[in-house]
């Protein structure tokens, strides 16, 4: 079994990242949530009865644990517990549509689901829908669901007992985590990562963000998105403290940094660029941040430079990846965040993978381009993904050649550094969110008045890019572009909607082999910026 060593220690899974954890600082603070704190003994002893009770429930090695909820203590534990047993953890994006989850539920078939308790109605109609379902346990509120199992008051007999289930994870190269991304043939994507690949992620981040023992982190972002989730295990790996907010909040996030003493956040754009319009701003003592790394859509340099003078004493990095890689492909280092001087020439770029990644910017052909040649960027490493789920024919495809294809497009300078020109594919980034055009086409044409339609990214000043719908309408019908949106609303999830729709009378652009040139239509709104990512 392969090992992979943090700050001295070597570690086969990340079940011995949370044991390790609990003997070397039991009593360190481990989460803050809702005002409240636990220590590492206090999670390790929640996590181990977790695990007793998904396996009294009868979850064992690969079946699916998912949890539909907002951010919470549970969340946190949860990206532990089913991994001691060698169980899948799955977090629900809790802001899909009831189809849209269904389609999830459906696919990786959870023999149990965590519910939040305002989720708890929620989880119990889903279970109607997928029978596989056999347990449905309520946390964060009184369970007053029927037939449904109480998270707390289950968890404290266990442990009052001390009759924990013996720890049995399985090995570096199984999936202990499953999370659903959009798919650009119109169905969500199951990823799965293993031991390995979150703990090189793990390794990654400790030494290259240069974080130390003790440290704080606020976990803002979603934890059904990695990004955020991966915090969970730099906590673990430096004994440190997870501070959890439900959601994001500005003042909520100020407030937090000031009382925690946060030495580490990380930000999508959006989020920068709320905190630093937020009036309250300057109110709060931020002294005690230490790194501030942003990812998921790329800073504009205009917010880079914002941020920058806002906090001027504070290391700053930019970050590149996807959930396919655990997720860091790319470090752009805090000694490159400058206005001034030679190194300033790199802040436009996402900085070079670390030590144990691998990229290429290759043609249409998988060869390998020269310096400064765009093409579509490629990774390789023991961060990538073990495969999609239930997917070995789109697996195949995203691995082709043994490098994962991003679909993104860029060119690496002769330095090595990465900077990114656009994305071979369609995906929209609106607001730290991947959206995927084709989910909202094939919703948006079974409206009976919609023949064609075309959904792209057009500029936005505070999310990046906001989604519009470009649609032709069928022979004398008649839609307005508000009854269009309220369709979509009724079927995707909010961020997935069109913020606007166009409508257009002549047919669509399209290629030598009929496909709609998105390029064309996004050209009108797009004209004098240097792409889209600026």
């Amino acid at each position: 079994m392969s090992e992979t060593v943090i700050r001295g220690n070597a570690f086969s899974n990340i079940a011995e990242l949370l044991h390790e954890a609990a003997r070397g600082a039991p009593d360190a603070p481990a989460v803050s949530f809702n005002g409240a704190t636990r220590n590492w003994a206090e999670v390790e002893s929640r996590c181990r009865a977790a695990a007793t009770l998904l396996a009294r429930l009868g979850v064992g090695k690969g079946d699916r644990v998912a949890l539909l909820g907002l951010n919470s203590d549970v969340c946190f534990e949860s990206y532990f517990s089913p991994a001691l047993i060698g169980a899948m953890f799955v977090p629900l994006n809790y802001r899909l549509a009831a189809r849209e989850l269904r389609e999830c539920l459906n696919d990786c078939e959870p023999r149990v689901l965590l519910a939040e308790a305002e989720f708890a109605a929620t989880a119990k109609a889903m279970q109607e829908h997928c029978p596989h379902i056999r347990h449905v346990i309520v946390f964060g509120g009184e369970a007053t669901e029927s037939g449904v199992l109480d998270y707390e008051a289950s968890l404290a007999e266990i442990i009052a007992e001390q009759s924990y289930v013996e720890s049995n994870p399985g090995g570096s190269d199984d999936a202990i985590l499953l999370f659903y991304t959009g798919g650009t043939t119109g169905k969500s994507k199951g990823v799965m990562l293993s031991d390995r690949n979150m703990l090189s992620n793990t390794a990654c981040a400790v030494e290259d963000y240069r974080m130390e023992r003790g440290w704080s982190f606020i976990i803002l972002g979603p934890l059904f998105h990695l990004a955020a989730g991966a915090r969970i295990f730099n906590c673990a790996a430096l004994y440190g403290r997870g501070v959890v907010l439900a959601r994001f909040d500005a003042v909520n996030v100020l407030e937090s940094i000031e009382r925690y003493r946060i030495d580490s956040a990380t930000f999508v754009p959006t989020m920068v660029q709320m905190l630093l319009d937020h009036p309250q701003y300057a109110d709060y003592d931020l002294s005690s941040l230490k790194i501030v790394t942003c990812g998921a859509a790329p800073l504009s340099l205009a917010l880079q430079r914002r941020l920058l003078q806002a906090l001027p004493d504070v290391r700053q990095y930019q970050t590149y990846g996807m959930t396919e890689a655990s997720p860091i492909l790319t470090i752009l280092d805090s000694v490159y965040h400058v206005t001034d001087g030679p190194l300033s020439a790199k802040l436009g770029s996402v900085g070079r993978p670390p030590s144990h990644v691998e990229i290429r910017v290759v043609d249409a052909n998988d060869e390998d381009l020269p310096p400064l040649a765009v093409g579509e960027v490629l990774a390789r490493g023991p961060n990538i993904m073990v495969g999609y789920w239930r997917q070995p024919g789109l697996t195949a495809e995203a691995m082709r050649g043994g490098w994962y294809h991003t679909g993104d497009a860029g060119y690496l300078d002769e330095e090595g550094f990465l900077f990114l020109e656009g994305r071979t594919k369609d995906m929209i980034v609106s607001g730290g969110e991947n959206v995927y055009p084709i989910e909202v086409e094939n919703v948006l044409t079974e409206h009976s008045a919609v023949k064609e339609c075309a959904v792209i990214g057009v500029p936005h000043e505070v999310w990046g890019e906001a989604v519009h719908a470009i649609v032709i309408l069928e022979s004398g019908a008649s839609a307005r572009e508000d009854e269009l949106i309220a369709w979509c609303k009724e079927n995707l999830a909010g961020y997935k909607c069109p913020v606007s729709v166009g409508f257009r009378s002549e047919p669509m652009p399209l290629s030598s082999v009929n496909k709609v040139l998105k390029t064309e239509l996004r050209k009108p709104f797009w004209e004098g910026r240097r792409s889209q990512l600026v």
